[in-house]
């Protein structure tokens, strides 16, 4: 077996390979890594099969979508996930195949209601169900303490204790434990009573992960997160260097307008000289009017670079195509000490 474990702050996933095929499943892909994962499918000679997500993640942006469109492997959920792009859902009880490897679904709600472990011959892949040292939380969307104390105690405890458990976070460099490990020394597994194990998570004052909604909402959805979005628009636009805009003002500004989107008091308070003043909310609505020569060269400005960007991106699409973006933005400007105008 090729077995790869890939770190990403204090998420895991998980490449799986079988040597005897080259087949290979990725479980919980992170969108960072895609060139990683990429890299090491090549150096190890695998095709992705499948790409699995334990469930649905609210802490990072699942790569799973865009690595089952890009190697055309189907992506894998539970039956209750509600992700619309998932090929491929699952039942408790399900086996997966992949070449001499075999994957069993275990359905371990609790965590969220469609999380699912992955039971291999040595190991077990629980998602966010069990932790090293500790369990998912339950006061997320569709968490629930009662659930995810029938997963552990009645479902994922009573493999064998010999069992790795490799969970999809663990914050503190470890890369597993084992079942008989967690029994004895998890701290909220000795409270096998379900009233105290309900009691014990529902006491648990945690504070919500970063990006919560962004990860939902892209996880859930298939929609695209702000860094997509931003990556997706550079790639579409040219930019101008500070330096350059810099030598450029003075003389004669008939090719070029400088178009700074940004909120009006932000642009009254200090603005590149001769920027034209056209908020982003607007753009589309007032273009025509305000920019009614679509051959001119335009280039956005706003405070740091990132909108001006989308901007940009949109004038091209809207048939500006000479639209570049102000690279570092205003907040850039001002710190080189370049002049301007309020």
């Amino acid at each position: 077996m090729i077995f790869e474990q890939i770190a990403t702050g204090g998420c895991q996933s998980y490449l799986v390979g079988c040597e005897a095929t080259c087949a290979a499943v990725l479980i919980d892909p992170e969108f960072s890594q895609i060139d990683h994962y990429r890299g090491l499918l090549a150096q190890h000679g695998l095709t992705l099969k499948y790409v699995i997500d334990t469930h649905t993640h609210a802490d990072h942006f699942s790569a799973s979508r865009e690595l089952g469109k890009a190697l055309g492997a189907p992506v894998v959920m539970h039956r209750l996930a509600p992700a619309p792009y998932a090929d491929f859902r699952l039942d408790d009880g399900d086996m997966l195949i992949v070449g001499n490897l075999r994957l069993k679904a275990l359905h371990t709600p609790g965590h969220t209601r469609d999380s699912m472990s992955l039971v291999m011959d040595d190991r077990v892949f629980t998602g966010d169900a069990l932790l090293i040292g500790g369990t998912g939380r339950t006061d997320l969307p569709t968490g629930d303490p009662h659930e995810l104390y029938d997963s552990l105690f009645d479902g994922l405890l009573r493999l064998p204790p010999e069992t790795r458990v490799y969970p999809a976070h663990d914050y503190k460099g470890r890369s597993h434990s084992t079942i008989g490990t967690e029994i004895t020394d998890n701290p909220r597994l000795q409270k096998t009573e379900r009233a105290a194990f309900v009691a014990m998570m529902q006491a648990l004052d945690l504070a919500a992960p970063t990006h919560l909604t962004e990860a939902l909402r892209t996880n859930m959805s298939g929609g695209k997160t702000v860094a997509q979005l931003l990556s997706e628009a550079a790639a579409k636009v040219p930019f101008m260097s500070l330096g350059e805009l810099n030598e450029r003002l003075g003389g004669n500004r008939r090719d070029l307008v400088i178009l700074d989107i940004r909120e009006k008091e932000a642009f009254d308070a200090g603005h590149v000289p001769g920027a034209v003043h056209l908020p982003r909310g607007q753009l589309e609505l007032r273009v025509n009017s305000e920019l009614p020569d679509p051959t001119v060269r335009i280039l956005t400005c706003c405070e740091f670079g990132k909108i001006s960007t989308l901007a940009a991106a949109t004038l091209r699409e809207l048939g500006y195509g000479r639209a570049a973006a102000l690279d570092g933005g205003m907040k850039a400007w001002r710190e080189a000490e370049f002049p301007l105008e309020s």
